[in-house]
């Protein structure tokens, strides 16, 4: 009797605690995806703001994909909506909450997933963290306390605000590399954490829920990638059945010049580079057949004026 009493409390201690975090999710979570709403990493969390069902492809990734992809480029040449969910240092929980997030109201037809991410130790405390952040996500705005007002409480989430250059980071500035040793061949393989292993799984399963092709993307980086990193990324899309582009070895057909195209001695592409390499993207999205030109559907006219503005400010 005295074991099922306690029982009794136990079980209802957990349930209130519970349901105690989900009604403070509900209260802390922004109402809105701007920085002053207390939205984090704004840039990347501006495909909340993009209309329903309206997004073909979702980029995942750290600083490398937000420097070497340019959605309003895509849009101008081929009339495809791309988004680029980059962050810096991205860890590859954070970019399954991104997704997470974003497929809540998009479909996308494909979902790219840069690299780099996926040789970015995460501990097994932040992997929890994360997963209970998923879940209750007072533990990731905990925080907003300080700057909430009781509208904040009382209202529903309502994502309004998009980035024109759809989570691109324009930058011109040129500092060479050097990159006589880049890509030297090798059999050695770079291990992969099996923590990482099990969230890029976790990612194409999100994808294959949605219906999208996961794709893996290595983007040039004398800094960032080796032969050993390509093999190991190799192996991992053999074993999850998925597409794997390195476009380390692509460079006869993409042309990147070490000393003109990185902004900073090879760690990340300048815009010089980014505009090869979203070249490259465009084809490859074409040869795929699964998107459409939406450049004359009035339900896009939005990317039209991101893309005159896109224009002022690159060329």
């Amino acid at each position: 009797m005295i074991y099922i009493r306690r029982t009794v409390k136990i079980t209802a201690f957990i349930l209130g605690l519970i349901a105690l975090l989900l009604a403070l999710s509900i209260m802390f979570i922004p109402k809105n995806n701007m920085k002053e709403f207390g939205m984090e990493e704004v840039a990347a969390n501006g495909v909340l703001g993009e209309k329903e069902n309206t997004i073909d492809v979702i980029i995942l990734g750290d600083s490398e994909a937000y420097s070497s992809f340019s959605p309003m480029q895509i849009w101008r040449d081929t009339g495809y909506s791309v988004y680029v969910c980059g962050t810096s240092a991205q860890t590859l929980n954070y970019s399954l909450k991104l997704l997470q997030r974003a497929t809540e109201k998009q479909n996308p037809k494909i979902v790219i997933l840069e690299t780099n991410a996926i040789y970015r130790e995460i501990t097994g405390l932040e992997a929890i963290g994360a997963k209970l952040g998923n879940i209750f996500s007072i533990f990731d705005y905990h925080d907003r306390w300080k700057s909430m007002k009781l509208k904040d409480i009382l209202t529903s989430p309502d994502y309004t605000w998009t980035d024109d250059k759809k989570g691109y980071y324009f930058n011109k500035g040129i500092n060479a590399a050097n990159s006589s040793n880049h890509m030297s061949f090798t059999e050695e393989i770079e291990n992969i954490p099996g923590i990482n292993v099990s969230l890029v799984k976790n990612i194409r399963d999100v994808c294959e829920r949605k219906g999208a092709e996961l794709v893996l993307i290595s983007t040039p980086s004398t800094v960032n990638w080796n032969y050993k990193k390509h093999n190991g990324i190799s192996q991992l899309a053999k074993e999850i059945e998925c597409e794997y582009i390195d476009l380390n070895l692509e460079n006869d057909i993409i042309g990147i010049d070490w000393l003109h195209d990185t902004r900073d001695k090879g760690d990340h592409l300048n815009h010089f580079g980014a505009v090869k390499v979203t070249n490259y993207l465009s084809d490859y999205l074409q040869k795929t057949n699964l998107l459409s030109d939406h450049r004359e559907d009035e339900a896009f006219q939005n990317w039209n004026e991101a893309l005159e503005k896109y224009l002022k400010l690159t060329e």
